[in-house]
């Protein structure tokens, strides 16, 4: 029975002696990045909240003249304050588009209530 206890015992007291001498690693590190990052992110800042991502859904409401797209801006402008309107220039035409909308399924809600005033209003992702 002595024997058996002396085992553990050994296996113990060698394993402290082993890992007593064990040191963790240390490192530094240092990151080496372009001037010009913080430039971009700010800029993809600014895109973003001016609606100049392509990746994003629109509601188109007019397509056609100059003076027609004006008077769909300005009359869609007096109804709607919840997205804002932009008049695109596609040569010949121009359209007006309306919102940001990061899915599908919100540029259709919205799409619901900017067809009781445009009924032939749709929703469309911009490929530009």
């Amino acid at each position: 029975m002595k024997r058996t206890f002396l085992k553990p015992l050994l296996f113990c007291f060698l394993g402290g002696i082993i890992t007593s001498n064990l040191n963790a690693q240390t490192a530094t590190s240092n990151i080496i990045q372009d001037s010009r990052i913080p430039e971009l992110l700010s800029l993809k800042s600014k895109m973003t909240n001016d609606d100049e991502l392509i990746d994003r859904y629109k509601v188109q409401l007019y397509y056609g003249t100059v003076t027609g797209a004006n008077s769909v801006h300005s009359k869609y402008r007096s109804r709607f304050t919840e997205w804002n309107p932009k008049i695109v220039y596609e040569s010949p035409n121009y359209k007006v588009w309306v919102g940001n909308f990061r899915s599908r399924l919100e540029a259709d809600r919205a799409l619901i209530q900017i067809q009781k005033l445009f009924p032939n209003a749709f929703v469309m992702k911009p490929e530009r």
